[in-house]
């Protein structure tokens, strides 16, 4: 069974970085296509960013673009979303999803089968 779960959460300070992990066990990461999601309070859940390391495609939303980037740790079956220059709009839960890989890259929330537990990333301004 596949199972995330995700790590680093925090409390940091405007323009501040935080890096989230997430690590998968029941499968490897060349078998799935990644998502990060984030849901702040009283909002949809929306992408953040969503990957297929094989293929090497990422999209990233444009709340986020130029600020955060994702990377893994093969060794470690674990990847990584690095959140630079953090504003209090970035404060949410974070999770990190899975969907086994396809001709596609999924950016949507439905498309994705397999969830974290969620970490939470608040920003103090």
């Amino acid at each position: 069974e596949v199972q995330l779960v995700e790590s680093g959460g925090g409390l940091v300070q405007t323009g501040g970085s935080l890096r989230l992990s997430c690590a998968l066990s029941g499968g490897t990461f060349d078998d799935y296509t990644v998502g990060w999601f984030r849901q702040a309070p009283g909002k949809e859940r929306e992408g953040v960013a969503c990957f297929s390391l094989p293929d090497r495609v990422f999209y990233y939303g444009d709340p986020v673009k130029g600020r955060f980037a994702v990377s893994s740790d093969h060794a470690k079956n674990t990847v990584y979303l690095q959140m630079n220059s953090l504003k209090p709009e970035d404060t949410a839960v974070y999770y990190c999803a899975a969907v086994p890989r396809g001709l596609t890259v999924p950016t949507r929330v439905h498309e994705y089968d397999y969830w974290g537990q969620g970490t939470q990333v608040t920003v103090s301004s």
